[in-house]
């Protein structure tokens, strides 16, 4: 379900918003939330809720590991895009699950006119690193 109103989505973002990824912040175009559910070192896997304010989303980049890492999304609320370079672009909705194997070039975000919100997981491996390469273009990205 496509949500603009902030207040209507904050109903649905089980999960909760968080505080903005100011971390990460060059890494995205427009405004982005994040909210740790699980600790480093208290927990084996990394999770957080990540939320997107309607038009943004990510650069596009790659999850690097000797030995197994990826990324695991599991859409919470509202509605997304997730794109594989060289493959379709996939629309998110809460309850799809889209598994990122090590070394895919992706991008994921809020649709234009939704607001957005998926756990990720950050696979266990070995050696594991992002790599954040260029912005999705708003050709690219107006077109969905």
């Amino acid at each position: 379900m496509k949500i603009m109103n902030k207040e209507e989505f904050e109903k649905l973002n089980t999960f909760g918003t968080g505080v903005p990824n100011t971390m990460f912040a060059k890494y995205f175009i427009g405004n982005s939330f994040l909210n740790p559910l699980t600790k480093p070192g208290e927990a084996p896997i990394f999770m957080a809720n990540v939320t997107f304010e309607p038009g943004c989303r990510n650069n596009w980049h790659i999850h690097h590991a000797d030995k197994g890492g990826g990324q695991i999304l599991i859409c919470t609320a509202g509605e997304g895009w997730y794109q594989a370079e060289g493959t379709e672009p996939v629309e998110l909705t809460p309850g799809k699950v889209i598994v990122i194997p090590t070394g895919v070039k992706h991008w994921h975000g809020a649709k234009a006119d939704s607001w957005f919100s998926h756990i990720s997981v950050e696979v266990p491996g070995e050696n594991c690193s992002n790599e954040w390469l260029e912005p999705v273009t708003d050709e690219i990205y107006g077109k969905l």
